[in-house]
C-alpha cells in the first residue's frame, strides 16, 4: 500500500464539532453504527473528545448528526469528530490518543453475507490498524468482539473458556472467523508488543438505531409487527437468544475499557428467551395482528445463545438492568417513528400500546 493510497483512505472526509483540549482523546472505529453511536454519545456525555472513523457502509451518519451540533463540546461536555473512511486501507489519526475501540465490521447477517470479503478484511487489516494505532500511542485498544465466536455452541450457558463450535466455512464464516482472528491478532499484539488490550465478546443487543428489518431478529420482529407484515420465524421457534439493550452493553464496554481487565470478557443479558416467545412478546406490546410465518432456518444458525456473565460481575461490577419488555418497548417507539406508522401500528382499531416515554441512560436509550 502506497504512503498516498494510505492518506487517502484514512483523512477521507471530516466534520468536527468544537471542544476544549486537555481531556481524553478515544478513537472509536463504526461510530456511525448501532452500538458504535451510543458508545459515542456516552464518551462525548462523559467528557472524551471522540474521533469517529465509519465508511458509513452499514453505519448511518443521522446516528452521530446530533454530536456534529455546535453546542457539542459546551458545559463539560467532550468533542466529536467524524471521519469518513474505510479502516480497512488504514487508520491514522493526528494528535494524542488515549484509547481506541475497534467495532467497525458488518455485523447483521444480510450485511455481512452482502459483502463477505469487506467483513473478512476490516476483521482482519481493519483490527491490524486500529492495534498499531493504539499500541504507537500507548493507548488502550479494546477488540468488539462477539458471541459468534461460539457459533452452534455444545456449552450451555457460554463461558469464556469454550473455544466454541464454528463452522469455518460456511456462509456465515465470513464474520465468525473475522471475529476469531480478530481476537488472535489482539492476542498476539498483546504478548509480542505488550499493546494494553480487552476483548469484548458482545451478545445480541438491541434499541434504537437498530436499522429496521436489518436481519436481526427484534428490528424484523418490530418493522413487520409495526407495519403489519407477517412476523418471520425461522424453524419452529424453540431456538433462543439472549437480548441487551443497549443502554447497558454501552455500560458493559465503558466498564472494561476503564478496567485493567483483558478478557475475553461477556457482554450480554443472561435471560434467556426463545424467538417464539419474542414474536409473541412483540405482537403483545405493539397490538399488531400480524401473523407468525415459519421459515426454514438459515444455515449454521444457531440454536441457543446465553452468556455466563460471572466474569463481567466480578471482574467489572457489571450487569444488565433493563427488562426485556421495557426495552423492547423503548425500541418499538423508536422505531415507530423511523418508519412513520402510529406505535400500535398492525394493531385491530390502531390505538398504540407503545409510548415513547422512559427515557434511557447515559446511551440516549430512550431517543442507541
Amino acid at each position: 500500500m502506497t504512503g498516498e493510497r494510505h492518506r487517502a483512505a484514512v483523512t477521507g472526509e471530516r466534520h468536527r464539532a468544537a471542544g476544549t483540549g486537555g481531556r481524553r482523546r478515544v478513537v472509536v472505529t463504526g461510530g456511525a453504527g448501532f452500538v458504535g453511536s451510543h458508545l459515542c454519545d456516552a464518551l462525548v456525555a462523559r467528557g472524551d473528545d471522540v474521533v469517529c472513523l465509519d465508511d458509513l457502509s452499514s453505519g448511518n451518519r443521522a446516528n452521530v448528526a446530533h454530536l456534529l451540533e455546535p453546542s457539542v463540546g459546551a458545559g463539560g461536555r467532550g468533542s466529536f469528530e467524524l471521519v469518513v473512511a474505510d479502516v480497512s486501507a488504514g487508520l491514522a489519526v493526528d494528535g494524542p490518543v488515549d484509547a481506541v475501540l475497534h467495532l467497525a465490521s458488518p455485523a447483521s447477517p444480510p450485511d455481512y453475507l452482502r459483502r463477505p470479503l469487506q467483513t473478512l478484511a476490516v476483521g482482519s487489516e481493519g483490527t491490524r490498524h486500529a492495534l498499531e494505532l493504539a499500541g504507537g500511542h500507548g493507548a488502550r485498544f479494546l477488540l468488539a468482539s462477539t458471541s459468534e465466536v461460539y457459533g452452534d455452541p455444545g456449552v450451555h450457558p457460554q463461558h469464556e473458556e469454550y473455544w466454541g463450535n464454528v463452522n469455518p466455512v460456511g456462509p456465515r464464516s465470513v464474520y465468525d472467523e473475522a471475529k476469531r482472528f480478530a481476537e488472535a491478532l489482539t492476542m498476539a499484539h498483546a504478548r509480542t508488543r505488550g499493546t494494553d488490550v480487552a476483548i469484548a465478546r458482545i451478545f445480541n443487543t438491541y434499541g434504537p438505531r437498530l436499522r429496521p428489518g436489518d436481519g436481526r431478529v427484534v428490528s424484523n420482529f418490530l418493522a413487520q409487527a409495526l407495519t403489519g407484515a407477517p412476523l418471520t420465524v425461522y424453524g419452529d421457534g424453540s431456538q433462543t437468544r439472549s437480548l441487551c439493550y443497549v443502554d447497558d452493553t454501552v455500560a458493559g464496554l465503558l466498564a472494561l475499557l476503564g478496567s485493567a481487565e483483558r478478557g475475553p470478557v461477556n457482554i450480554g443479558n443472561p435471560a434467556e428467551t426463545s424467538v417464539a416467545d419474542l414474536a409473541r412478546r412483540v405482537l403483545a406490546l405493539t397490538g399488531s395482528a400480524s401473523a407468525i410465518e415459519h421459515r426454514p432456518l438459515p444455515e449454521d444458525d444457531p440454536t441457543r445463545r446465553c452468556p455466563d456473565i460471572g466474569r463481567a460481575r466480578a471482574v467489572l461490577g457489571w450487569a444488565p438492568s433493563v427488562p426485556l419488555d421495557e426495552g423492547l418497548r423503548r425500541c418499538a417507539a423508536w422505531m415507530a417513528a423511523e418508519l412513520g406508522v402510529p406505535a400500535g401500528g398492525g394493531g385491530p382499531d390502531g390505538g398504540g400500546r407503545v409510548s415513547a416515554g422512559g427515557g434511557g441512560g447515559p446511551a440516549g436509550g430512550g431517543a442507541p
